[in-house]
């Protein structure tokens, strides 16, 4: 390739290059784009943090805890509490104390948890109970009358004050209903069917119960009036908002951000656990080469087939070795019968035929005793040592 030809390539990409840039200098606009990142993860490990921050711009001091431990050191002298928290697990000794904390002058806002059984007379919620007021569900009440059928939010909880022509509207959930069998409460709101909210009052305090604090949650909050409502509850005073945060465990926090440290000593686990093993037995040590002598290798010999073989094959051995040494010393002994057998074998070894008989009969099948099977053994065995 000479050089006018690397030349005109050089100029070709330039031009290339020069009409590119332009095209794109025409063509892109620049322009802007929001990405939404979902929760911060403050707002993720507190479903009340709108609310919090909502009541703070409102002048409200606001503090959260998850347990009642905070209950003896709080004043309830200008103090609301809400109970938003699971109470499943409350103690009748809990409620008392926060009954007592309640008549003490605070103002106490917790939700209903558990449905009334009139059956047993009691509901699931010790708290619920000692305000005697009952949770039902909205789908076992009456009808609606026609004035309420014709309510144009039939779903939202309508809450009514003096001196304001129209209501605060609220996003309770309408599927629970507030009963008061005692007429104890003195303002309430309703559905165009159930009741969502009561509020009594307790000695110097008050307390408000409400089927659910759903709307306070983000981003619920920032629908209909639910951000006043709560401020509405807790106007005036400092607010102590008890619930449960959900932390991941240890467990999830070690596999999130050591997934291989895990495997890895999961692996060592389960190889020490295999080298560690239990055994069948305990181990035993090697015999040493000083005692493996004849008598023992015979005496283990024997036993091993007298195990797996039976009693019959060790005295047919011994039979079949005595007659073999018999056709040695006298020949033609296998011409002879049986009769003429014991009897050349009582020549050779002088003993009575009837040992010999004795000897040589046929083995039985049954078992032996030990006795028997020894003694059977030593007739064969003299019998043997004397051809």
């Amino acid at each position: 390739m000479n050089r006018r030809t690397l030349w005109w390539i050089g100029a070709l990409i330039v031009a290339l290059l020069a009409a590119l840039s332009i095209f794109l200098y025409l063509n892109a606009k620049p322009y802007q784009e929001q990405i939404d990142h979902g929760p911060s993860p403050a707002a993720q490990a507190n479903p009340y943090l709108a609310a919090e921050m909502f009541l703070r711009e409102r002048g409200i001091k606001v503090a959260h805890a998850e347990s009642l431990a905070v209950l003896p050191d709080t004043d309830p002298r200008g103090h609301t509490l809400l109970l938003f928290n699971d109470r499943s697990r409350m103690t009748p000794r809990q409620v008392d104390q926060v009954l007592n904390w309640t008549r003490a002058g605070g103002r106490l806002v917790f939700v209903a948890e558990s449905l009334w059984d009139e059956q047993a007379k009691q509901s699931n919620d010790l708290l619920l109970d000692r305000v005697q007021l009952h949770q039902s569900m909205s789908k076992d009440l009456k009808d609606a009358p026609a004035d309420q059928e014709q309510d144009p939010f039939p779903k939202l909880t309508k809450l009514y004050m003096e001196d304001e022509d129209a209501p605060a509207y609220a996003g309770f959930d309408t599927d629970f209903h507030l009963d008061d069998p005692k007429n104890l409460a003195q303002a309430w709101a309703n559905s165009a069917k159930a009741t969502h909210m009561m509020q009594l009052p307790y000695s110097l305090g008050s307390i408000t119960v409400v089927t659910d604090a759903e709307l306070w949650k983000t981003p619920a909050i920032a629908q209909y009036d639910n951000a006043w409502l709560l401020w509405y509850l807790s106007a005036d005073t400092d607010v102590t908002l008890i619930y449960n945060t959900e932390h991941d465990g240890l467990l999830t926090l070690l596999w999130r951000y050591f997934p291989q440290a895990i495997v890895a000593l999961l692996a060592l686990i389960g190889l020490w656990l295999w080298q560690a093993g239990v055994r069948h037995g305990p181990l035993q040590a090697p015999a040493s080469t000083g005692r493996r002598q004849l008598q023992e290798h015979l005496r283990a010999s024997a036993d091993f087939m007298l195990r797996h073989n039976g009693q019959q094959s060790l005295l047919q051995a011994l039979q079949q070795d005595a007659l073999r040494r018999a056709r040695r010393r006298h020949p033609g002994f296998n011409q002879l019968n049986v009769a003429e057998q014991w009897l050349a074998l009582s020549r050779l070894t002088r003993q009575p035929t009837r040992a010999i008989s004795q000897a040589l009969s046929p083995v039985p099948n049954r078992r032996m005793s030990s006795a028997d099977f020894c003694r059977q053994v030593a007739h064969l065995q003299t019998l043997r040592n004397t051809l």
